[in-house]
């Protein structure tokens, strides 16, 4: 009988050893995902005006980005419609 109660008494040890554990990998798990969503908010991205890169967050570079595309898609709009006139 004792050695039945000191088994189960080591079975309890380890598995509150193994919760103790499995808690605290969550909890540094959890923490390095945070990290990484911070991280991707921070992200600071060069974006060449004229000469000069000029860093921005990730966010604030896409809507220039998109800007830029926008202004030279109307230019080649504006070039292509001056060429079949001339033509």
């Amino acid at each position: 009988m004792a050695a039945t109660m000191k088994k189960a008494v080591a079975d309890v040890s380890l598995t509150i050893h193994k919760l103790a554990w499995n808690t605290s990998r969550i909890t540094e798990l959890k923490e390095e995902i945070e990290d990484i969503m911070l991280g991707d908010d921070c992200l600071m991205i060069p974006y060449q005006t004229g000469n000069v890169f000029i860093s921005h967050a990730q966010e604030e570079t896409q809507e220039m980005l998109a800007e830029a595309k926008k202004n030279l898609q109307e230019e080649t709009d504006t070039l292509e419609s001056r060429v079949e006139s001339i033509q």
